[in-house]
């Protein structure tokens, strides 16, 4: 059982509270910070597996949670080049950057064009600072192979300290990211009821040959690499904590039989976002995501007391 729920559900105890404050309107939303995360696949003979981080109990937002890598952008990482240097001379915006332009992203992201650049900057970025992977490459066609060893963590500790813009770390290397190694798959916004809120994109990529994954992440005490099935079945029983969007993902992906498979289905997915509704319904609130029926939740409108009676507060839910 996790959190009180048959399943893995990660559902925060003062989620009903916080739900109940946003239905009689004595919350305000926080403004969610865009985010991105990846799905990364690797095939084994047992089909792909993707691998997940487990997100330590002290941390704020999720904790125990098992999720994919990734975080917030970094403003400087949507710098907008010059109209006359528009990618021309390798760069784009400071960013060593191949494979589909801004502008395509843009489009494909449902953002301008600094935002895509931040955004994908962020998957690759976070990515790295997690889990050691670096979907970057030499040249157009190329992909770095070990980054182990002192010198890269160096460079891998100054970006997660911001010390070292991602452009910076890039050239240093002489590098161009390799966007067209990503696949958009999907967008989550946290509920507005969440203290914390994040518009996060949902990537998936292919562990590069040569590369391998290690937990370097502060925020995570475990990482493994498991089939989305058997990921999902953990969820399932109650063994896996999980947010809603995570698991969610993990379903859609057990379709394909190949990491490549799945990079292949990723320019058909829909980018609509999804995000938590509460509504009044019957006397209680219910809590539901679009499109995804298992996580709907039915929770009192008023604060149950001792007595297992009902308050309200002024006329509203309390």
């Amino acid at each position: 059982m996790a959190n009180g729920q048959a399943n893995g559900q990660w559902y925060p105890p003062e989620w009903p509270d916080r739900i109940r404050a946003l239905a009689a309107g004595t919350l305000t939303p926080v403004a969610p910070r865009r985010a991105a995360t990846v799905m990364l696949l690797k095939d084994t003979d047992a089909g792909p597996v993707v691998h997940l981080l487990r997100r330590r109990a002290s941390m704020a937002f999720a904790g125990g949670a098992y999720a994919y890598p990734g975080g917030g952008v970094d403003p400087r990482d949507g710098a907008v080049p010059p109209p006359d240097r528009n990618g021309e001379d390798g760069t784009d915006g400071g960013i060593g950057w191949a494979g589909p332009p801004r502008a395509w992203w843009a489009d494909r992201l449902g953002v301008d064009e600094a935002g895509a650049q931040a955004i994908v900057c962020a998957a690759v970025r976070e990515t790295y600072e997690e889990v050691g992977v670096l979907l970057a490459g030499p040249t157009a066609d190329s992909v770095v192979g070990d980054t182990t060893g002192p010198d890269w963590e160096a460079d891998r500790a100054a970006l997660v300290a911001r010390d070292l813009s991602f452009a910076e770390f890039l050239r240093r290397r002489g590098l161009v990211l390799r966007s067209d190694l990503l696949g958009a798959w999907a967008r989550w916004i946290t509920p507005e009821f969440e203290s914390r809120r994040y518009d996060t994109w949902f990537f998936v990529a292919a562990l590069p040959r040569g590369q391998r994954t290690r937990n370097a992440s502060t925020e995570a005490d475990r990482a493994v690499w498991m089939t989305p099935a058997d990921a999902a079945a953990g969820y399932d029983k109650g063994e896996l904590l999980m947010m809603p969007p995570t698991i969610a993902t993990l379903r859609q992906l057990t379709a394909y039989g190949s990491a490549a498979g799945a990079l292949a289905a990723a320019p058909g997915r829909d980018l609509t976002p999804v995000l938590a509704e509460a509504r009044l319904v019957d006397g209680e609130i219910v809590l539901t995501w679009p499109g995804h029926d298992e996580f709907t939740k039915h929770i009192p409108a008023a604060r149950p007391t001792a007595a297992g009676h009902t308050t309200e507060t002024g006329g509203a839910p309390a």
